[in-house]
C-alpha cells in the first residue's frame, strides 16, 4: 500500500491507509470523516484468528475516544500462514485532523491470546496548511 504505515508483531504484519472522503465530511458541521484500508498478513507458521479490535482515537484537540468489540466489521476471520486479511471501515472527527492507533487481539491454535500493535496513523485534510497559534 502506498502512504501507509506498518507494524510487526510476532510474525503478523498490519498495513493502514487512511483516506479523508471529502463527499461524506460536513466541514461546516464540524464533521471529518476519514476511511481506512487494513491488511494484516500473517508471516508466521500458524494460523491465527482476529477476536477483537481495540483502537484509541484523538482529535486535533487532544480529545479521545476509544473503540473495542469483538472482531473487525463483523467478522473473527482465521488468517492463514502467508495470506493476508484486508477490510475497510470509517472514523468520524470533529475536528480536521487526528491519530488513531490501537491493537488486534489474535488467537492461536492453542488458545492462547496475543496483542498484535495497529501503527498509529494521522488523519490530516490532504491539503491542509497547518499554522502555530
Amino acid at each position: 500500500m502506498s502512504g501507509s504505515y506498518s507494524a510487526t508483531t510476532e510474525g503478523i504484519e498490519v498495513s493502514v491507509e487512511p483516506f479523508y472522503l471529502d463527499d461524506e465530511s460536513r466541514p461546516e458541521e464540524s464533521e471529518f470523516i476519514w476511511a481506512y484500508m487494513v491488511e494484516i498478513h500473517n508471516g508466521g507458521n500458524e494460523p491465527v484468528q482476529l477476536k477483537s479490535r481495540y483502537w484509541q482515537i484523538t482529535d486535533g484537540l487532544g480529545r479521545q475516544e476509544e473503540v473495542s468489540g469483538p472482531g473487525v466489521v463483523g467478522e473473527q476471520p482465521v488468517i492463514e500462514p502467508g495470506e493476508t486479511y484486508e477490510y475497510s471501515s470509517h472514523c468520524p472527527l470533529a475536528t480536521d485532523s487526528g491519530i488513531m492507533a490501537g491493537a488486534y487481539e489474535m488467537e492461536r491454535p492453542d488458545g492462547t491470546l496475543f496483542n498484535v500493535t495497529i501503527p498509529a496513523f494521522s488523519l490530516d485534510l490532504p491539503d491542509s496548511i497547518r499554522s502555530l497559534n
